[in-house]
């Protein structure tokens, strides 16, 4: 009876803690995030880990190759809504019968290209391999996606060779030749040599990109894929180079890491105070309060309220603000100005100078 009494305890238990257990691999586990990650979360502990467990990145681990492939399976499984449901309710199992898992090596090329970053260091130099031509491109980012991060999609139409029918001269290079002119007589000429290769045609083939708008990215910066440029029929395909375009915000205007923004009040309120809250760029409300009068031009800083460092994201810049007064229009009736007069208890007073000051 009280063997019973354990083995119930332990099926008990065991349910207690989830399918997981019984259902194959904890993908959650392999990518280090929480079960209630979102997906932009996941993109980014697999864009982080793959760098780290690519095979070409781990030679001599013989289990370098097998870590990926978890790592990639993980990633395709709960970046997918469908897949990732099914993984919730079923485990590894219940996705067997959906078919197998894609090649691992293609999620990593959608954040880093086909050649992942150059694992080889300079051997593509030695054999002075041809390379096709770069692809740049300009990639539109709004203000608060160099604020808070985010993944962005690009669908890529990439020139693939394919085989199709007969040959085609290939690596073509000069050499030098011995003709032979008449008895004793020899000239040396270069011609061009080619060697017979199979014939190769270039088809389109859809692509997407995962582009990681890390926090603090700057205007201009560089966002490169290996080997998503310019085929080359004889060599390796150029690379595709996206540069951040900085879009105008209507609020906030960017300067290094510091934000400036204007604030235009009424005249009661620059006389006698104000409160108010400014919506930042990720949804929180950075409060401000004046209770002295405020003049046209008068600026107030707000350090730690900048955006990110893009080296190190827990370093913000300083938020600045400007005011402006709005005056009421019309006119006072005289006793209103003599009213004005006394409560303002200033007299009468103009200056003309050069503002500009030679600008």
């Amino acid at each position: 009876m009280q063997l019973n009494n354990n083995f119930f305890a332990l099926l008990y238990f065991l349910g207690s803690l989830g399918i997981y257990v019984l259902a194959g691999r904890d993908f959650y586990k392999i990518l280090g995030v929480d079960r209630n990650a979102n997906t932009n979360e996941i993109k980014k502990a697999y864009r982080n880990l793959a760098k780290e467990l690519h095979p070409d990145k781990n030679k001599g681990d013989p289990e370098a190759e097998n870590k990926f492939r978890d790592l990639g399976e993980a990633y395709e499984v709960l970046s997918d809504k469908d897949k990732r449901k099914t993984y919730d309710k079923g485990g590894e199992e219940a996705l067997k019968q959906q078919g197998g898992f894609s090649d691992p090596f293609d999620s990593f090329s959608s954040f880093f290209g086909d050649f992942g970053f150059g694992f080889g260091g300079s051997s593509h130099q030695e054999r002075e391999i041809p390379k096709g031509g770069d692809v740049v491109l300009s990639l539109d980012v709004t203000l608060e996606e160099l604020y808070n991060g985010n993944f962005i999609e690009v669908v890529r139409y990439k020139p693939v060779a394919k085989p199709t029918s007969g040959t085609r001269k290939c690596n073509c290079r000069p050499e030098m030749k011995t003709i032979q002119l008449g008895p004793g007589r020899f000239q040396m000429v270069q011609q061009q040599v080619c060697d017979d290769c199979p014939n190769i045609k270039m088809v389109p083939e859809e692509k997407l990109l995962e582009i990681e708008i890390e926090k603090g990215m700057r205007d201009g910066q560089t966002y490169p894929f290996v080997a998503e440029g310019e085929p080359h029929m004889d060599g390796e395909p150029g690379d595709l180079k996206f540069i951040i375009n900085q879009m105008k915000h209507s609020v906030f205007e960017r300067r290094g890491d510091d934000l400036y923004t204007n604030i235009t009040i009424s005249l009661l309120d620059a006389l006698t105070g104000f409160r108010l809250d400014i919506v930042h760029l990720d949804g929180h409300k950075v409060s401000i309060s004046r209770d002295k009068i405020t003049w046209p031009g008068a600026k107030i800083l707000k350090k730690g309220e900048g955006m990110p460092n893009y080296e190190n994201n827990n370093a913000k810049g300083t938020l600045y603000i400007t005011f402006d007064v709005e005056f009421p229009r019309g006119e006072l009736a005289s006793d209103a100005k003599q009213e004005m007069q006394k409560l303002l208890q200033q007299e009468r007073s103009q200056r003309v100078y050069n503002g500009l000051q030679g600008y």
